[in-house]
């Protein structure tokens, strides 16, 4: 027996880590996109429910339709909940999906060997979780459900559960959300012809990772503090 394999350390070959690289791309969104390579990236794959007709109008000549998603306009109640609840459904089943896959060649393990040494002195939580982080600034319900699979699978403490929760609600799928609607900002242009926001992209998605590595160390402190109380 080698040393590593009597040392318990756990042996991953090459193909995990490239197995971990894919999964990481897939679910980064830097591959997102409606040329071909698009169907690389998880959220163009995922898609979207398509259109449909909400008003018609008719103005003269023409006819204008007003257009909304599969959950219709004006909806309430419990009935517009489960409309979006169940527009939730194929997210999750395709990120479960996909990281099932990624487990199989590895991926995971990969994660936990390189990841490991930085994610828990970071936020607390091993390097097994990287692909649910990664998939959380992307989106939000595919963050959560990878999460929920770690817990089953026992690589996740419940006090890990809350740390991790708190870096992925602190800005939820900030990295998609910053970009698909405030990143146009920094278009717009001051009647002097200077930038409306004086800052950068970058300082921007700064800020965001840095509130997210707050929150989930400010949950550790809590989840340390009621640990000494209940002692």
């Amino acid at each position: 027996m080698t040393s590593a394999q009597t040392s318990g350390e756990e042996k991953v070959g090459i193909s995990a880590y490239i197995s971990l690289a894919f999964a990481i791309v897939f679910f980064s969104g830097v591959l997102a996109s409606s040329q071909w390579w698009g169907i690389f990236d998880f959220t163009t794959v995922n898609g979207g429910f398509g259109k449909v007709v909400v008003s018609v109008t008719d103005a003269g000549d023409t006819i204008k339709t007003a257009m909304s998603n599969f959950r219709g306009k004006g909806g309430s109640g419990a009935i517009d909940g489960f409309m979006f609840a169940l527009s939730l459904v194929p997210t999750i089943m395709f990120a479960l999906a996909m990281i099932t896959v990624f487990e199989y060649y590895g991926a995971l393990k990969a994660a936990r060997k390189l990841l490991t040494p930085i994610l828990r002195p970071v936020i607390g939580i091993p390097g097994t979780a990287a692909l649910a982080l990664i998939a959380s600034l992307q989106s939000t319900d595919g963050g959560a459900a990878l999460t929920r699979q770690l817990k089953d699978a026992g690589e996740l403490s419940e006090t890990e559960v809350n740390t991790f929760a708190a870096f992925q609600m602190t800005a939820d799928a900030g990295i998609t959300n910053f970009f698909s609607s405030g990143a146009v900002l920094f278009t717009l242009l001051a009647a002097d012809g200077q930038p409306a926001v004086p800052v950068t992209l970058g300082l921007c998605l700064g800020v965001i990772l840095l509130g997210k590595v707050f929150a989930a160390n400010l949950m550790r402190l809590f989840q340390i503090r009621r640990a000494l109380k209940a002692n």
